[in-house]
């Protein structure tokens, strides 16, 4: 049920992101942000503002852990859309965290999936892949290197 305590505190966080989505396109842009994450029910989730300052924009992260499943669901809103996206869900093991879920991106069905690794106790990557053929190939399209402040 602690599997995100390494998380909890203050982070700078170099942002890439692919400029166009499912067209095989390897052109991707960088942008700064700054993140702060806090644990609620005594390390049975979390949540976490990130501010995106060159893109004068911020999203807000949500983690619970559902006790008997075992397992964490993940919610991600954006202050560009005030909605509270559906949840990925997942767990981790040998110090990896994949979670996966269902979502729409510009009216259509896809597949999310994010993939925590190389966590050490200053630093962390996410990164986050989307799949349009039900989970058969899957395309990078954000990645997040995380580094404690």
């Amino acid at each position: 049920m602690n599997d995100f305590d390494f998380f909890t505190g203050s982070w700078t966080v170099a942002n890439r992101r692919l400029k166009t989505l499912f067209e095989g396109s390897d052109d991707w842009y960088e942008f700064p942000g700054t993140s702060t994450c806090q644990p609620i029910f005594g390390g049975g989730g979390n949540t976490e503002e990130i501010v995106f300052p060159t893109l004068g924009s911020s999203g807000f992260t949500l983690r619970l852990f559902d006790v008997a499943r075992k397992e964490w669901s993940i919610y991600w809103a954006s202050s560009r859309t005030g909605l509270l996206c559906p949840p990925v869900v997942g767990t981790f093991d040998g110090g990896r965290g994949d979670f996966y879920g269902d979502d729409i991106h510009e009216g259509r069905p896809i597949k999310a999936h994010f993939l925590w690794s190389e966590i050490t106790a200053t630093s962390a990557r996410w990164e986050q892949e989307f799949s349009v053929d039900g989970g058969e190939t899957w395309e990078s399209n954000w990645v997040m290197e995380f580094s404690r402040v």
